[in-house]
């Protein structure tokens, strides 16, 4: 970027933000900026201040929700550290979606239970899809939502979070691996899965459309989930109400912890709270019934067993944190955002049914007069089900 600037005659100097997205790429982010800022002219063409950006979308596509959560936090530490060394002043850019999948969610709870050091003052955040409409389309809400993220960056700055204790990065590490094993067995390593995606999601339909801002896949790439675009990876999710790259891997994480451990961390670490908080959210969310009945009428018979199989994992993912959280219904901390997910579910639950059967009928037809009913289903779906963006 440096070098194109140059040769592009730039002569106000753009900022250079490096972009840490996959799994892979978080865990060297510490690395690569020790790397870059001991280059001496690098560390005076950025004025020793720099920003780096970390993308929630593709790791938690790469590893399940779960599993990126983790190390997002560890790449926010060692970026930290890096910059801290190099003596340069850091802002870190979330690249956040609406869906918690994309790291969506409460704005103040995302903040707060960033690690120790990362909001010194300053963040950056993307806000995407229908969430600008619902966090700025008004101006009192606008005003709202800016407070909210003004203290959050208060809070975070002047009060701190205290590092995670040994024990802890011990526990959520078993978890980790636990939950991307689970979540990669399924998504990548399941030979009919892929199948089974396109049949019980409208993602096919999604992809034929012009609603997004970049194509639904990655040119050069074989068609498969790894050509896929986090947005209709998480999207497609959401309209059959399963919401799977959310909440996969859950289960598999939490068996692997100590419960006396989780206990102590769910109580003194807000980055777990909040955490699982989020997939609690997202379990409220989701209607097994709805994704049930897409598969009926959607699915072939030799791939129905998948979906089966999806919906027991479901119930067992919200048995487990429910057990986590002491709760006897998902969200009975939370009754504003209980019942406004109770209210919303009468209204949008029909609208699924009608995106089923025109799926039915235009996958049996291809007729296009079918394709706007089917945008207004998609509309009506990510609206009462909010932060799907």
């Amino acid at each position: 970027m440096a070098l194109l600037q140059k040769e592009a005659g730039v002569r106000i100097p753009l900022r250079i933000v490096p972009l840490f997205e996959t799994a892979a790429d978080l865990r060297r982010a510490g690395e690569t900026m020790s790397r870059l800022l001991s280059i001496d002219w690098y560390r005076r063409f950025i004025d020793r201040k720099q920003e780096v950006m970390i993308g929630y979308s593709d790791s938690s596509k790469d590893a399940g929700r779960f599993t990126a959560a983790w190390e997002l936090f560890q790449a926010q530490e060692q970026i930290v550290a890096s910059c801290r060394e190099a003596g340069v002043e850091l802002t870190l850019f979330h690249g956040r979606g609406g869906s918690v999948g994309r790291g969506g969610g409460p704005t103040y709870l995302a903040v707060r239970s960033q690690p120790p050091g990362s909001v010194a003052g300053r963040l950056r955040v993307t806000v995407q899809g229908e969430m600008i409409q619902a966090e700025f389309g008004l101006i009192g809400i606008a005003l709202r939502t800016l407070e909210i993220y003004t203290t959050a960056t208060l809070d975070a700055t002047l009060v701190p979070s205290a590092a995670p204790r040994a024990e802890w990065r011990e526990q959520i590490e078993r978890m980790s691996v636990a939950a991307s094993r689970g979540y990669r067995g399924v998504v990548y390593d399941t030979p009919r899965f892929l199948d089974y995606f396109r049949a019980a999601t409208p993602v096919t339909e999604l992809e034929a459309l012009n609603i997004g801002s970049r194509p639904a896949r990655r040119g050069g790439v074989k068609k498969g989930v790894e050509s896929l675009r986090a947005i209709p990876w998480q999207f497609a999710w959401t309209q059959n109400r399963l919401l799977l790259p959310s909440w996969l891997g859950v289960d598999d994480a939490l068996r692997a912890a100590d419960d006396s451990a989780l206990d102590e961390m769910m109580r003194e670490w807000p980055f777990f709270r909040s955490t699982i908080e989020l997939i609690e959210m997202v379990l409220a969310k989701a209607e097994p019934q709805i994704a049930a009945h897409y598969d009926r009428l959607l699915v072939s018979d030799e791939l129905r067993d998948l979906g089966e199989r999806m919906r027991e994992r479901l119930a067992q993912t919200m048995e487990l944190v429910k057990r986590v959280t002491g709760h006897e219904r998902l969200l009975e901390n939370n009754t504003a955002l209980r019942r406004s997910i109770d209210v919303r579910n009468p209204y949008v639950d029909p609208i699924n049914v009608v995106q089923a059967e025109i799926l039915r009928r235009l996958r049996a037809s291809g007729d296009a007069c079918l394709q706007d009913a089917f945008v207004v289903t998609v509309n009506g779906i990510a609206a009462g089900m909010r932060n799907t963006g």
